[in-house]
């Protein structure tokens, strides 16, 4: 009698946990549809999505040793988010990186994390491999966040410097002189470009804060007009015992309490107000005369709600031709892909890659683009 009502009880409480987990994974998916300033933890499910989907798996797989008509309960989901897991899973079993084709052009992402201005003293060989490997792929266009750059030839880390050694023929520089690196240095966003620049401007919304700003330049590629888009957006500010909190709880257990507020708090208000900056960037992707390009350190996942505004009607070039999760960032998780490059629907991605090379604590990614003919 005891071991029926066991096995009745075990099913009952799976069936139930089964069917959390499906809600929990819709909610996570679907988040865009939401107000981040009243539904932001809401955003914790959507960070928890690859997750979340083995869980799922595991359910699928369990019921099909057992009783098969439970297995829709995850089939379900999953056929429902599809899209949703396309974004961060995309199903595909290679994604070879080749030579660019002659009439395409090639965009690179980067937060280059200071390029290692901190370090120039003691691993000055990490700035000269940073070079060289943006060199070694050759963009036409390069969009840096992160950008520590002096305007004088006598700074360590001089702008026209960085111009010369990587080859390109202009540049604009977005910053806020009240936030500098130091005396001699700017902190801001960069853009890289071979092409011709014929148009500038940074947009510095206010309250003015180095997260707020972006930028964007109009470039001439092959005689069109192209507009790139260069945003960082709200970071989450970890501090340093956050991370070894998340690294390693147990060996915490006197700050448990004191560390999960503060990373909650800080999830929270990175949630609104990237939720307010996606919109920004939104309202001038909008107002663009010229198909866009948007690069840039989302510093949230996909299927956010940032991810998902700033995307909307664009192609992410991950999407289209990357392979596995392409975390972009080298901490915390192996399944955080924050920084992207999206893509007008008027163009072709021919090919992407991410360069799994740890010089900064985010990863370059890099599209090859072609202008679609008209026939």
């Amino acid at each position: 009698m005891a071991k029926p009502f066991f096995s009745g009880a075990l099913k009952t409480f799976l069936i139930i946990c089964n069917f959390i987990t499906v809600i929990g994974f819709v909610l996570g998916s679907y988040v865009k549809f939401l107000n981040p300033e009243k539904w932001w933890f809401i955003g914790l499910l959507t960070l928890s999505l690859p997750y979340i989907l083995i869980i799922l798996l595991i359910f699928f797989f369990w019921w099909l040793f057992g009783k098969k008509i439970w297995m829709l309960i995850s089939l379900s989901a999953i056929a429902f988010c599809f899209n949703a897991i396309q974004n961060f899973l995309p199903l595909r079993f290679s994604a070879a990186f080749k030579e660019k084709k002659i009439n395409s052009f090639r965009v690179m992402d980067w937060n280059v994390k200071y390029f290692n201005i901190l370090e120039y003293k003691t691993h000055p060989e990490k700035k000269e491999e940073m070079i060289d490997l943006i060199n070694k792929y050759q963009p036409d266009i390069a969009c840096f966040q992160e950008m520590v750059g002096g305007d004088d030839d006598k700074t360590i880390n001089y702008v026209g410097n960085f111009k010369r050694e990587l080859q390109f023929s202009n540049y604009y520089y977005s910053y806020d002189k009240n936030i500098n690196f130091d005396n001699e240095h700017h902190f801001g966003i960069i853009i890289f470009s071979k092409f011709p620049i014929i148009n500038k401007k940074t947009i510095t919304p206010l309250p003015t804060a180095y997260n707020s700003i972006f930028q964007y330049v109009d470039v001439i590629v092959q005689s069109d007009t192209v507009r790139i888009f260069n945003i960082h957006l709200q970071s989450l500010s970890l501090s340093e015992n956050n991370l070894k909190y998340i690294d390693n709880p147990i060996k915490n257990k006197d700050t448990v309490l004191s560390e999960s507020r503060s990373i909650m708090s800080k999830l929270k208000k990175g949630f609104v107000k990237r939720w307010v900056q996606a919109n920004r960037v939104k309202e001038e992707i909008d107002k663009s005369p010229y198909p866009v390009i948007v690069c840039g350190d989302l510093n949230d996942v996909p299927n956010s709600y940032a991810y998902c505004k700033i995307g909307d009607g664009l192609q992410n070039a991950f999407v289209e031709k990357g392979l596995g999760f392409g975390s972009t960032y080298s901490g915390i998780s192996p399944t955080l892909r924050i920084d992207n490059i999206f893509v007008d629907k008027k163009f072709k991605i021919e090919q992407f890659t991410r360069i799994p090379k740890k010089l900064s604590d985010h990863f370059p990614i890099i599209a090859d683009i072609s202008i679609k003919i008209n026939k």
